[in-house]
């Protein structure tokens, strides 16, 4: 997967940061300079660490393992969503409910209920439910379906988890370190890089820049289930 150029970084605003006074100073490694009172993200340190991130989730991907997305800020929710859904992996763009990976079996649990309702509603032997009942199992469905669509086909614990902005999905961060997953995220000036094990130091506020560093690292992910596809394809023509 080519790496996006300086240049594309650069007219996607990957390089703007917060204004200085609400930098975290653990992100002076990549920062470049401050300019008018706003840092400047060193984009040749984005570059690397997309790259080193890139690495990591082809191989998880090409594993057969899941890496959940999580980012649930406005601007970032179709995008990643689109990205999640591109390669097959589970996604939150809604709210983060406390407990969503620490507390798996609950979360089952509802996904399971969302499901029941969903056959109850297909199937023709519900001719006794009221007008009323079917409206409140459709609310009660869709409501579910908002927050756990994303990780309904979730049967375990994914392997790692990528998050934009660390700072707004803290929980979900937490949650992830309490039962040892891999984290990927976008750091921005204001966050502590130190929090994941592959930082990714961008602008996690504009869409742009968070298509960029989404796309680059979805496309790394298709190239590992690519070579798992192809190494499971010369299994079998082997054992044929």
């Amino acid at each position: 997967m080519d790496k996006p150029s300086y240049k594309e970084l650069l007219d996607a605003g990957v390089h703007f940061g917060h204004l200085k006074r609400k930098w975290n100073p653990k992100m002076q490694p990549y920062i470049f300079m401050e300019r008018k009172g706003i840092h400047i993200i060193d984009l040749n340190r984005t570059s690397e660490c997309m790259e080193r991130a890139g690495r990591a989730m082809k191989q998880i991907a090409k594993s057969g393992r899941k890496i959940m997305f999580v980012a649930t800020k406005k601007q970032s929710k179709d995008i990643v969503q689109k990205a999640a859904i591109s390669v097959g992996m589970p996604f939150v763009v809604e709210r983060w409910l406390g407990g969503m990976m620490t507390n798996f079996s609950t979360i089952r649990r509802s996904v399971k209920k969302m499901n029941n309702i969903d056959r109850m509603l297909a199937d023709g032997t519900l001719t006794s439910v009221t007008k009323k009942e079917r409206l409140t199992l459709t609310r009660e469905r869709n409501k579910l379906e908002k927050v756990l669509g994303g990780v309904a086909n979730l049967n375990r614990l994914p392997h790692a988890v990528f998050l934009v902005d660390i700072g707004h999905e803290h929980i979900a961060l937490a949650e992830a370190h309490k039962l040892g997953l891999k984290t990927f995220g976008m750091v921005d000036s204001n966050a502590d890089p130190n929090l994941v094990d592959f930082p990714i130091p961008a602008n996690d506020d504009a869409s742009k820049s968070i298509k960029i560093v989404t796309d680059y690292i979805t496309g790394c992910i298709k190239e590992g289930l690519e070579e798992r596809r192809k190494a499971k394809e010369e299994v079998a023509s082997s054992a044929g």
